[in-house]
């Protein structure tokens, strides 16, 4: 038979509530106490009976995470990264897909599978600031992304704005003139590709360079595939660069892939940059020069902020925006001079 929490007491010399202080890490006992109480449990092979302390406590121990599409690099790692932090802190994570639908998304914020969860990290793609009343919901959520600010919720997101500036002012301090994009979206006010097209933008006219809309390459998804087709239209229409910015890193790779095959030296004729600090792009050749967003701290934080809604119960302090830092990671596609 299973060792019972009686018999973890009996074996330690212990009171029941001592051993169940140990079990859920009460701060305030002595070391020698810890130390046979976990022999104890070590010694019978217990384990603790979760599904009947999550009804004591109304918890399920677990939370859900929803992303557009895990395809793309960037949200599997950000996935990986939720999971290893929520598993830290002794939560399970579901993942949900979203496919970066509008209607999917907003069924998900009232799908009775989040019952199975005590609150949700969510990512949406499809909805926009319109849909931002949505957020207003029974149950706690973090919302993450760049499709919706000044909401019902906490907001982890990152600084697209500032941090696309900073890759466009490192090419120009570099000495390149001529920066092509590619990943715009067409007609985009709000999301991550507007954002980062108006940081880019900043820069030239900082710089006092004319914007160009003849060197920037639009597309729908941000996959490699549309990296490399922006690039052969921009290589088509016979327009001079300097340097490219892939308002992604997988935009980027495939963009560097494209300027290869027709002969151009990466970075001696054209520099490329990308955006986001895929693990991938350090093993490209030549390597991705990028930027972190701060996808590690984004997912701690997000974590953290939604077990300390989950902990705060019925209370419910304000909304807050937390912005995470970015940072250069220079590499061979980029260096500083060239």
């Amino acid at each position: 038979m299973a060792a019972t929490l009686h018999d973890v007491a009996r074996l330690a010399g212990v009171s029941i509530k001592t051993v169940s202080n140990v079990i859920n890490d009460y701060p305030h006992i002595r070391p020698t106490t810890r130390e046979k109480v976990e022999e104890a449990i070590a010694e019978l092979g217990y384990t603790p009976n979760l599904t009947a302390r999550n009804l004591r406590s109304g918890r399920t121990g677990a939370i859900a995470l929803a992303l557009p599409d895990l395809s793309l690099a960037y949200f599997a790692e950000l996935a990986a990264q939720v999971i290893h932090e929520a598993e830290a802190a002794g939560v399970v994570v579901l993942v949900e897909q979203t496919g970066a639908d509008r209607d999917r998304e907003m069924d998900l914020l009232r799908s009775p599978r989040l019952k199975l969860t005590d609150g949700l990290i969510f990512s949406p793609l499809g909805m926009g600031q319109e849909d931002a009343a949505a957020l207003d919901v029974s149950y706690p959520l973090v919302l993450l992304g760049e499709r919706i600010f000044d909401g019902p919720t906490d907001h982890v997101t990152m600084r697209n704005v500032e941090a696309a500036k900073a890759a466009t002012e490192y090419l120009l301090r570099a000495g390149r003139r001529r920066i092509a994009v590619v990943g715009a979206h067409e007609g985009e006010v709000i999301g991550s590709a507007a954002l980062r097209l108006q940081g880019y933008r900043e820069a030239l006219a900082d710089a006092g360079i004319a914007y160009d809309d003849s060197i920037v390459g639009y597309t729908t998804l941000w996959h490699r595939a549309n990296g490399a087709d922006s690039m052969r239209e921009l290589l088509a229409r016979g327009v001079e660069f300097d340097a490219v910015f892939g308002l992604n890193d997988t935009l980027a790779l495939g963009a560097m892939r494209v300027l290869q095959e027709a002969g151009k030296r990466v970075p001696e004729d054209v520099a490329v940059i990308g955006f986001d600090g895929l693990d991938e792009a350090e093993y490209s050749i030549p390597s991705l020069t990028t930027v972190d967003p701060g996808r590690e701290w984004i997912a701690k934080t997000a974590v953290a902020t939604l077990l300390e809604r989950i902990g705060a119960g019925e209370e419910k302090p304000a909304a807050r925006t937390l912005l995470a830092d970015f940072r250069m990671l220079e590499r061979e596609s980029a260096p500083a001079r060239t």
